[in-house]
């Protein structure tokens, strides 16, 4: 059974599962294109993941799947968070602004109970896709007694190897390319492959199919990722900008100002590629401190952001984008994801 015919869609093409940017509509008109849309509840609580499973179901009845953080959980460090307050501390002082005494651990993985899971089983929809690891065993055994494709982020061969031996469906496979956060299964060690490099590493070697992930813009990228082995593409920052993406304006406007991109883990205690800005400018300097722990430095990250903008500096802005951002073109889900399909017809042409 193809790829295509496994999750009942018509055309190879995936939307990232963006937390805190993709929304139930961005969702549906990708999965109404004949594609794969997705949401990003890594960072939703049950009540607001529920609302958005809900509410894309009834724009389509189309599949679509659902994506959660797997990382391992992290006990309160609270020297270091300290450590991390007070390096950030004069970024704070200058918008007049008092940072946190204490951080907090904004983000549940799924791996810390059930409740996600149970929603899911509740909820079914088509697939649901992993971040920073691997789900428990009896969390796969559940999802797949239940019908649930399983897909699960690979930056590397182990991890890889690791995702087909826990019996997980679909491998996607993230190059260094990728904008967001790296799924690395240790955030302390990065193999930075790039994308066809990592499909051409693959490919040969897993048995499950491979869907290539990260610098994909167009249908010319994403052709040449399938001759290379992929069995579909997954594109993320080609539809951060439509209208339907919750992108804020200063998000898509840095996006379509041909910007360059860095991965920093000063944001949100993990690597991540975003947009070069006041992060990567006056906090990843070469006296750095240790960062707090993923995802307590994202609780400190969002402050200084919101105290940025009370001061109307949109530079701390967490702006996730690919590296080949500059590649973006300004059009909505469904003629995009055409506009793809065409130039794939036309790549063998």
């Amino acid at each position: 059974m193809s790829l295509l015919e496994q999750l009942s869609i018509q055309h190879p093409i995936f939307l990232a599962p963006m937390a805190g940017v993709s929304t139930p509509e961005l969702a549906a008109e990708v999965s109404n294109q004949g594609g794969l849309g997705s949401l990003g509840l890594g960072a939703a609580s049950i009540q607001n993941a529920r609302q958005q499973i809900v509410a894309t179901q009834k724009l389509t009845d189309l599949p679509f799947q659902v994506n959660f953080f797997c990382h391992k959980p992290t006990e309160l460090d609270s020297e270091r968070n300290l450590n991390w307050i007070n390096y950030l501390k004069p970024h704070f002082d200058n918008f007049n602004t008092e940072p946190p005494k204490e951080l907090k651990c904004i983000y549940p993985s799924f791996l810390d109970n059930d409740d996600f899971l149970d929603l899911v089983l509740e909820t079914r929809p088509k697939a649901v896709s992993f971040h920073f690891g691997i789900p428990h065993a009896h969390q796969i055994a559940a999802l797949k007694e239940a019908g649930i494709i399983t897909m699960v982020s690979a930056t590397n061969l182990a991890e890889a190897r690791a995702i087909e031996d826990a019996g997980i469906d679909i491998i996607i496979a993230q190059g260094i390319e990728a904008g967001g956060h790296r799924g690395i299964f240790n955030e302390h060690f990065d193999s930075a492959i790039k994308t066809a490099d990592l499909i051409k590493l693959l490919v040969p070697t897993c048995k499950i199919p491979v869907v290539a992930a990260g610098g994909i813009m167009n249908g010319f990228q994403a052709k040449y990722m399938m001759n290379l082995g992929a069995s579909a593409v997954q594109l993320g920052t080609a539809f951060v900008q439509c209208k339907s993406s919750a992108a804020n304006a200063a998000y898509r406007n840095a996006l379509l100002s041909k910007p360059l991109t860095q991965i920093t883990s000063s944001i949100s205690g993990r690597p991540a590629r975003g947009i070069i800005n006041s992060w990567s400018t006056l906090v990843d300097l070469p006296q750095r401190e240790l960062v707090a722990p993923y995802p307590y430095a994202y609780d400190l990250g969002k402050q200084l952001n919101a105290a940025a903008l009370t001061n109307k500096d949109e530079s701390f802005g967490a702006f996730w984008a690919g590296s080949n951002v500059n590649q973006i073109r300004v059009l909505e889900a469904p003629d995009l994801i055409n506009q793809i399909i065409l130039e794939i017809d036309q790549y063998d042409a």
